[in-house]
């Protein structure tokens, strides 16, 4: 009789994969209903839709592959994977955006490398990239709070009217990075996309994500060191170089924590154990350095947000992170580190 062959994580694992994931969902929540709150209902059709789509592609290529489907279904990574992917996408992202995010994400951002636990990038970010490099215009399309009903949502996501001029507005971290002449004072009293200390709805969704992270941090789903990592390094370099409210200031630290998309990439995206570094202290170097391309990206580079853009570049550095912070071997004085040829 054949056996099936089943690769990790096998039936006690996915059982624990599945709780897992479901508690990462559970997370998200304050989230969503943020964002539903502020941006309308554009925030669950995309949920929905990322959902159907990464739920096919990961069915169809399992097909391919020759994989039992159900059983990689049932641990609910393609569904976590999505939900990241659609809560980082404007809103009101048209369908087809939708569809090429999550098919690049589950594609070639996790089945490419054979599936969950063998992606060395975080798939939900892979997904993200390739439709913000290849479409900037609908990925900088975000609209203004409390603008749009629930038939204008479905009409415009998928193609069957356009939403009224001026419902779309620029993110505060947009407005800082192309200011040239205002201070921050008078940019922050003729924008409406400032909020009190960061960007307009923005600061609310952020402390919705980091009350979800505090949930696992409390489930002790993963440890403290990649989220503080990132967050201390952020705040850090926005403190060293900001210069008050001169029209060259960057923003400040608290400006930094609560825009963008700080927070869900703090608990949600580098705490990711698969891409990410393997040791406590693996993983708080990783999170520093994802915070230190973060704000080198929003301050000096082409992109106001460079949340995506710094985890995979870390991504990238992770295995080196490993090789240099492998803890030390019981029964060993040091690490070990690989092994000479003949031993």
């Amino acid at each position: 009789m054949a056996l099936p062959r089943i690769t990790s994580p096998h039936a006690k694992g996915s059982n624990r994969t599945q709780r897992v994931m479901l508690r990462v969902l559970l997370a998200t929540v304050p989230g969503i209903i943020a964002l539903t709150w502020l941006f309308g209902f554009g925030t669950l059709i995309n949920l929905i839709w990322a959902s159907a789509c990464a739920l096919g592609f990961e069915a169809l290529i399992l097909a391919l592959r020759k994989r039992p489907v159900g059983f990689f279904l049932k641990d609910y990574s393609a569904l976590v994977t999505a939900v990241l992917l659609a809560l980082a996408l404007p809103p009101y992202a048209p369908w087809w955006l939708t569809l090429v995010a999550t098919g690049f994400a589950i594609s070639f951002g996790k089945q490419l490398y054979g599936g969950l636990g063998q992606n060395p990038f975080n798939p939900a970010m892979v997904g993200y990239v390739v439709v913000l490099v290849s479409f900037p215009v609908e990925m900088t399309s975000w609209p203004a709070p409390h603008m749009v009903g629930p038939l204008d949502a479905v009409q415009h996501i998928f193609g069957l009217a356009s939403l009224p001029d001026g419902w779309a507005q620029a993110t505060a971290l947009d407005a800082l990075k192309i200011n040239k002449s205002l201070t921050i004072d008078e940019l922050w009293m003729q924008n409406p996309a400032f909020g009190r200390f960061g960007g307009a709805g923005a600061e609310v969704v952020n402390l919705a994500f980091l009350l979800g992270g505090i949930y696992l941090l409390r489930k002790r789903l993963f440890t403290w060191h990649a989220p503080i990592g990132m967050l201390a390094a952020l705040a850090i370099m926005s403190l060293l170089f900001w210069n008050g409210s001169g029209s060259d200031s960057h923003g400040s630290p608290l400006f930094h924590l609560l825009s963008g998309a700080t927070m869900l990439g703090a608990f949600f995206i580098v705490t990711d154990p698969v891409s990410g570094a393997t040791s406590n202290l693996g993983r708080l170097l990783f999170g520093i350095g994802v915070g230190v391309l973060v704000y080198v990206i929003r301050a000096w580079g082409g992109y106001p947000d460079g949340v995506a853009f710094g985890v995979l570049l870390m991504n990238l550095a992770a295995p080196t992170i490993d090789y240099y912070t492998r803890p030390r071997t019981y029964g060993h004085r040091k690490p070990t580190r690989g092994f000479k040829l003949g031993e």
